[in-house]
């Protein structure tokens, strides 16, 4: 078993599985203080006090920003012209070193997106590769010769539709793009690759960042042979294959040198003192959902682990999501592996807008937060943010276009600025955002629910200050409970046997009645001034989408200070 701390301990002393959880902060959003619309690292330095160790602050101890380096911001920023450095959108290398120090003074880690697959097309990289084919840099990203009749290298398909191939007319090649053509997919199996993207993660953890968030590792390692994928299933031939759906992406990812590389990158992290990556991706089938899991977990579980993403796909019902925690659970060793739970983020649709609305959210959060691991919490969901309406002509995923779905609003509802307080703008700016201001915001913001003590905001302060007191709560064993009753998700969290506290989770729109192993004192609930009672035999009446943390009285919990 893990070693739970008895004590409290500083950021700079604390291991990553010890923190209560990651933040993630999609720069463009979150606050500017510039006046051009676009959030920037000044707006973070501003609202540290907000995050972490301020009046009425959330209570998160780590931070995880999505992409800020200088890009042409096709894929908005997930398309790197140079690795190193901070995109002037966003600011500068010293505002972001000054982040960092003050993030720290406030026992808060800081984690970057790190793009290992693809760079922009603007990459001086790609610049020289592409101007022949006897340069320096000629092998940095994949290359090939037209078929005969002059039609790509095989048949693999782009995330952003079309072919993943691209013609160049300068070197009279195809080079391939795993997501947008402005987004050519580096070269992994040639070394001096690898050897540039160590250096890039060295560059940022010599600045003091704490780890990484490695974005869609599964494609750094293709078939060599660059062999045709197959049909799905459900296509006849090639002539039936118009989306990315229609193919079996066997060889044009997941590849056998993908573990061998990414230990590459995680020795350079375990090479510092306390440092992690986290992987993006989203098992597919091909394999098994539990090999594919394990393998990730398997590079080097001391300082690396995968996202959990299958919350992101899970129905809204006790059955789907109680069968996708203790499905997981059940694969992983707890003794070794760290879960990572993420039901929000900035490609998906937020949580109260795919699960139902507030109510279903705040149950949602209740479980994301009871649970083992160290859980991801995306901007707003604290205060119950949903995606916001975007007209055609206010678009700016320019993912939307490639795929040729005029009725597509790709993925800004749910990156839409940060919603501070009912001002103009919703307080993120005194211009024009970059994105529409939900209109709601007036109502759903942090200034008005830091004042409600039944705020969504206020269950998330709750339950963050519990986990960050009980170690019990990240770092204890996982128990499902059985014969809880219909539409019920119930488990037990625990440390030696001699300390217990009880989840229940009431999936359904009417009162569910449940019986617990043991009575207690409810700790939280998904209403934090209105819990639920519980009777002196263990029974507790939930109401609809009501959930509750309760500490067992026979075996009572201790804190972690």
């Amino acid at each position: 078993m893990k070693k739970i701390s008895e004590t409290s301990r500083p950021a700079a002393n604390k291991r990553w599985t010890e923190f209560n959880a990651l933040y993630q902060i999609y720069p463009r959003s979150f606050m500017d203080t510039n006046g051009d619309g676009v959030g920037d690292l000044r707006g973070v330095i501003d609202k540290l006090d907000y995050l972490k160790g301020g009046e009425n602050s959330l209570g998160v101890d780590a931070i995880w920003f999505s992409p800020f380096y200088p890009s042409p911001q096709a894929d908005m920023g997930y398309d790197v012209s140079e690795y190193c450095d901070i995109d002037s959108l966003y600011g500068s290398l010293d505002d972001f070193k000054e982040l960092v120090e003050k993030a720290h003074q406030r026992d808060i880690k800081v984690m970057v997106d790190f793009v290992p697959n693809h760079t922009s097309d603007q990459h001086a990289w790609f610049v020289e590769s592409s101007s022949s084919r006897d340069n320096d840099k000629s092998d940095f990203y994949t290359w090939r010769d037209a078929r005969a009749d002059g039609s790509p290298p095989n048949n693999w398909l782009s995330i952003f539709g079309g072919s993943a191939w691209q013609w160049h007319e300068g070197r009279q090649q195809y080079y391939l793009h795993t997501f947008l053509k402005e987004q050519p997919d580096l070269n992994w199996d040639n070394p001096a690759v690898r050897q540039e993207m160590k250096c890039v993660l060295k560059f940022w953890l010599d600045l003091g960042v704490d780890g990484f968030r490695a974005d869609a590792v599964r494609w750094i390692s293709k078939d060599p042979e660059l062999r045709d994928d197959p049909l799905a299933p459900h296509c006849r031939d090639e002539k039936s294959v118009k989306s990315f759906e229609d193919l079996q992406h066997k060889y044009s990812r997941f590849w056998e040198n993908l573990f061998p590389y990414l230990r590459e990158l995680t020795d350079v992290v375990a090479s510092y003192e306390n440092r992690i990556m986290i992987f993006e991706d989203y098992p597919d089938g091909n394999y098994s959902t539990k090999e594919q899991y394990l393998g990730f977990y398997g590079v080097n579980p001391e300082v690396s682990m995968p996202f959990n993403f299958e919350g992101l796909g899970a129905k809204f019902s006790a059955e789907s999501l109680s069968t996708m925690v203790n499905e997981f659970q059940g694969m992983i060793n707890p003794d070794v592996h760290t879960p990572v739970y993420c039901f929000s983020n900035h490609d998906q649709p937020r949580i109260a807008t795919r699960f139902g609305g507030e109510e279903q959210a705040r149950l949602i959060a209740l479980m994301q937060l009871t649970l083992p691991g160290l859980p991801v919490v995306y901007y707003g969901d604290e205060i119950g943010m949903a995606n916001a309406p975007i007209r055609f002509e206010e678009i700016q995923d320019k993912s939307v276009f490639s795929h040729g779905n005029d009725e597509a609003v790709g993925r800004d509802p749910e990156r839409t600025p940060m919603q501070w307080d009912g001002a103009k703008n919703a307080g993120f700016s005194g211009a024009k955002p970059w994105l529409p201001v939900n209109p709601v915001s007036k109502k759903v913001n942090v200034a008005v629910q830091q004042h409600e003590p039944d705020s969504f905001l206020a269950l998330y302060q709750r339950l963050l200050k519990l986990r960050d007191k009980y170690a019990i709560l990240r770092m204890g064993e996982y128990e499902p409970l059985s014969d809880v009753g219909e539409d019920v998700f119930a488990y037990a969290r625990w440390i030696n046997k001699d300390q217990h506290v009880f989840v229940a989770l009431n999936f359904s729109n009417e009162a569910r009645r449940v019986n617990l192993p043991h009575s207690g004192n409810v700790l939280c609930a998904t209403h934090p001034v209105d819990y639920p009672g519980i009777s002196a035999d263990g029974v507790v009446e939930l109401r609809s989408f009501e959930g509750v943390l309760v500490e067992c009285c026979e075996h009572r919990i201790a804190a972690d200070y």
